[in-house]
C-alpha cells in the first residue's frame, strides 16, 4: 500500500508542476498590446496627441520604422503646436469612437484677428496668427507695385519685437525646418531605420515624429503598452508539486525500507549447513598428522587479567589472530558490525534522495519571479510630507523643466567651449546674445591679436544648484541658473539668465557673472512651479528694476555723498570703492609718466541699452540683472601733445596704432546681479554676481 499513496504522490507531483510551467508558458497571454497609426498623406512631421499615448494604462512604448534616421521628442502639446504653426503635419488623435483618428493639418492660412494682438508675443495656440494678412493699403500697394522697396524686407525673419502684420512671413518659411535639436522638447530620440522609445508622458504632452524637417516623416508608426501578465497561482502550484514530489520519495523510501524488514518475497537460498564435529586426527594421512602435531600449542591465557591480545594481536603470518579461528569460534563481534554497516546504508540513501528533492523545491521556488505569487499587503502607501507652496490657480507651466534646463546648460557650455577654442564669434551668437555676446566679440578680438590671452573659463556644469525657470505660456521665455564645478575649486559660481525668443529659436544667455564666495542666494520658487518676471517700473520692490542701474552708477560716482549709497550692502559698495581705485590709477598712471599737465581724464558709468532681467523671489523680491557701460578717456590738453599707449598691449591690438593726437576712449562692461527686497523691508540690496569685461578701445577722431 505504501507504494500506492507513493505512486498517487508522483502522479500529483506531475499535475501541479505541469500545471503551474503552462501558468507561465502555453496559458500565459500576451505581453503587450499595440495600436498601428494609420498615415495616408505623407507630411514632413507626425504629432502624436497625449491622448494617443495614453489611451491604455502603463508606460508607453513608442515604435517607428522608416528607412533612414528617425527623429522623435516629446514635449508639452502647447509647445508642439506652435512649434508646428505654419507647417503641414498629420495630427493623430483619439476619436469618439475610441480609434485613432489621423488628420492632415496643412499649412495654416493668414487670418485676421482685428489687430488686438499687436505687439504682444502670441501665445503657443495663437502662434498662427503670425500670418495674418497686412493691412489693406498694405495689399493693394503691392498689388499696383509688385517691386516695391518693401518686398526684400518682407522676406527677412523677423524679430520678437516687431508688429504682427511683418511677422507673417516668418510662418511661410517654417516648412523645412528640422526638429533636431531644439530646447522646446523636454527629451528627445534618435535612431536609423527603427526608432524604440520607452515613455511615461503625463497628460498635456505629446509626441512629434520626423526626419530633417523636408523630407517626409516615417509612416510605420505604432505604439504599445504592457498588459498584467502576473500568473500569483504559478508560484503556488509549482512549489505544492515540488513538496508532493518530497512527499512521494519519502513514501517509496519507507516503503522499501518496510519491504526488507519484513523479508518478503526473494530468491531460494541453499540448504542449513552440516553441524561442526572434532576431526580425528588419527584418521589423516601421515604427513598432515605430523604438521599438526608439530604445531606449537598456545601458551596457557593468564587468568590473573583479561586477555585482550588474542582477538587484537596480528597472527605470525600478518593476518588477525581471529582470521585463524576454527569453524566452530565465535564471530559474533564482526557479524554486529557487518549489521551496523548494513543498517545505516538505507539512511544514507533516504538523504541522499531527499537532496535532489529540496534543491527542486529550493529552485523552483526561487525561480518565480514575484509575477508568479499572489501579492498580499499592497496597500495605499501613506503620503509623503509636500511643500507648503501653493501655487496661484492661474498658475502657468514653467518655461522648462529642471532636467530639461540642465541639458540646455550642457549644450550652451559645450558650443561655447568650441567657439572659444576656434573664436568663431558666429558659432558663439548661436547660444548668446547681448552683454554676453557683446564681450565674447572683444574677448575674440583680442585673442586674435595676442594670441598669449587666457581664453575665457567654460560654464561649469557639474552641480546646478538653482534652476528658476519663468512661469508663462508665452514668448520671449527666460530662465535663471546657478551653477557650479564640483572639481575644480577654482572655478566661481556662475549665474546666468537665458532667454528663448520665440518656439523656433534656441536659448541664449544674455546676462552671466561669477558669484561672490560671500554672497548668499535667496530662496526663490521650485524649478516644478516656476516664478514670474517683475516689471521693469514694479513699486512692489525697494526701488524699481529700471532704476537700480542709476542708482549704482550714482554710487560709483560719488561715493558715500551719493544718496543711495546706504541702500547697497557691504559687497556693493566694496564694488564702488574698486571702480573708483581703478580709475585713480589711470591718473596716477598718467602722473608717474609725466602726462599729468599735458593730457586729462574723464570717467562716465551708465547703465547699458538692455533693458533689466527681475525674477520674483520667495520673499516678494527679485533677482535683478542689470548691465553697466564703464568709459574712461584719455584726452591731451594741448595741440602738440599726443597720447601714447606705452605697454598697453590691448589697446595697441584694438586700435592698430601707438599714439593717439586726439586721446582714446576705453569702455568696460559690468554685468550685476543684485538681489532687491520687497517694498517696505528695512533689508539692504545685495550683490550677487559680478562679471567685468573690455567692450572697446577707441581713438578718438
Amino acid at each position: 500500500m505504501r507504494f500506492v499513496w507513493a505512486v498517487v504522490a508522483f502522479v500529483l507531483a506531475a499535475g501541479l508542476i505541469a500545471a503551474g510551467i503552462a501558468q507561465r508558458t502555453i496559458f500565459m497571454g500576451p505581453s503587450t498590446q499595440e495600436a498601428a497609426v494609420a498615415v495616408e498623406e505623407p507630411a514632413p512631421y507626425v504629432l502624436l496627441d497625449g491622448d494617443v499615448l495614453r489611451e491604455h494604462p502603463g508606460a508607453q512604448t513608442l515604435l517607428v520604422r522608416g528607412d533612414g534616421d528617425i527623429f522623435a521628442a516629446y514635449g508639452r502639446t502647447a509647445d508642439m503646436e506652435a512649434w508646428l504653426a505654419g507647417s503641414s503635419y498629420n495630427h493623430a488623435s483619439v476619436g469618439a469612437d475610441g480609434d485613432i483618428d489621423v488628420a492632415f493639418v496643412d499649412a495654416a492660412e493668414p487670418e485676421d484677428d482685428g489687430g488686438d494682438t499687436a505687439g504682444e508675443t502670441p501665445a503657443p495656440e495663437e502662434t498662427p496668427a503670425v500670418e495674418e494678412t497686412p493691412a489693406p493699403e498694405e495689399s493693394a500697394a503691392t498689388e499696383e507695385t509688385p517691386a516695391t522697396e518693401e518686398t526684400p524686407a518682407a522676406e527677412e525673419t523677423p524679430t520678437t519685437e516687431e508688429a504682427p502684420a511683418e511677422e507673417a512671413p516668418a510662418a511661410e518659411t517654417t516648412t523645412g525646418r528640422s526638429p533636431v535639436g531644439s530646447d522646446l522638447w523636454l527629451d528627445s530620440f534618435t535612431d536609423t531605420d527603427s526608432l524604440i522609445a520607452d515613455m511615461q508622458l503625463p497628460e498635456g504632452v505629446s509626441v512629434i515624429i520626423a526626419r530633417d524637417g523636408t523630407a517626409d516623416a516615417p509612416e510605420d508608426i505604432a505604439v504599445s503598452w504592457p498588459l498584467d501578465t502576473s500568473t500569483p497561482l504559478a508560484g503556488p502550484l509549482l512549489s505544492a508539486g515540488a513538496a508532493m514530489l518530497l512527499v512521494g520519495l519519502v513514501l517509496y523510501v519507507l516503503a522499501i525500507r518496510h519491504q526488507r524488514r519484513g523479508r518478503g518475497p526473494r530468491r531460494k537460498g541453499p540448504g542449513p549447513l552440516p553441524p561442526t564435529e572434532p576431526i580425528d586426527i588419527a584418521q589423516l594421512p601421515p604427513a598432515e598428522r605430523a604438521a599438526i602435531e608439530e604445531t606449537p600449542s598456545a601458551p596457557a591465557p593468564d587468568t590473573s587479567a583479561p586477555d585482550t591480545s588474542a582477538t587484537d594481536a596480528p597472527a605470525p603470518d600478518g593476518k588477525p589472530a581471529d582470521a585463524s579461528a576454527t569453524p566452530g569460534s565465535d564471530t559474533s563481534g564482526s557479524d554486529v558490525r557487518t549489521s551496523e554497516r548494513r543498517a545505516s546504508a538505507p539512511a544514507r540513501r533516504r538523504r541522499l534522495l531527499a537532496i535532489p528533492a529540496i534543491a527542486l523545491t529550493a529552485l523552483i521556488a526561487t525561480g518565480c519571479s514575484a509575477e508568479s505569487w499572489p501579492q498580499f499587503g499592497e496597500g495605499t502607501p501613506s503620503p509623503s510630507p509636500t511643500a507648503t507652496i501653493i501655487a496661484p490657480e492661474n498658475q502657468k507651466p514653467p518655461a522648462v523643466t529642471e532636467a530639461q534646463a540642465k541639458r540646455i546648460l550642457q549644450e550652451v557650455s559645450a558650443t561655447l567651449s568650441d567657439a572659444d577654442a576656434a573664436m568663431d564669434i558666429d558659432l558663439a551668437a548661436t547660444r548668446l546674445d547681448g552683454p554676453a555676446l557683446t564681450a565674447r566679440t572683444t574677448e575674440y578680438a583680442l585673442r586674435t591679436a595676442l594670441p598669449d590671452t587666457t581664453p575665457p573659463a567654460a560654464i561649469p556644469t557639474d552641480e546646478v544648484e538653482v534652476v528658476l525657470p519663468e512661469a508663462t505660456d508665452r514668448w520671449p521665455r527666460t530662465v535663471l541658473l546657478l551653477s557650479k564645478s564640483s572639481g575644480d575649486d577654482t572655478i566661481p559660481p556662475v549665474i546666468l539668465t537665458m532667454t528663448q525668443q520665440d518656439p523656433w529659436s534656441n536659448y541664449k544667455v544674455d546676462n552671466m557673472a561669477e558669484m561672490s564666495a560671500d554672497a548668499a542666494f535667496p530662496k526663490v520658487a521650485a524649478a516644478w512651479l516656476g516664478t514670474s518676471l517683475i516689471p521693469d517700473d514694479s513699486a512692489f520692490l525697494s526701488i524699481r528694476p529700471a532704476d537700480l542701474a542709476t542708482m549704482f552708477a550714482d554710487a560709483v560716482d560719488e561715493g558715500e555723498q551719493s544718496a543711495s549709497y546706504g541702500q547697497f550692502d557691504e559687497l556693493s559698495q566694496n564694488l564702488a570703492q574698486s571702480i573708483r581705485d581703478s580709475r585713480q590709477s589711470v591718473v596716477q598712471n598718467l602722473a608717474d609718466n609725466g602726462a599729468a599737465e599735458t593730457s586729462q581724464t574723464s570717467f562716465d558709468i551708465v547703465p547699458a541699452d538692455p533693458a533689466p532681467v527681475s525674477m520674483a523671489t520667495l520673499d516678494s523680491g527679485a533677482i535683478v540683472a542689470v548691465s553697466l557701460i564703464d568709459t574712461e578717456s584719455v584726452t591731451p590738453t594741448s595741440a602738440d601733445a599726443v597720447i601714447r599707449f606705452g605697454d598697453n598691449a590691448q589697446a595697441k591690438a584694438l586700435t592698430g596704432v601707438t599714439e593717439s593726437a586726439k586721446g582714446v576712449t576705453t569702455k568696460y562692461e559690468f554685468q550685476l546681479f543684485f538681489s532687491v527686497p520687497a517694498q517696505g523691508s528695512s533689508e539692504q540690496i545685495r550683490l550677487l554676481a559680478v562679471r567685468q569685461d573690455l567692450l572697446s578701445v577707441e581713438v578718438i577722431k
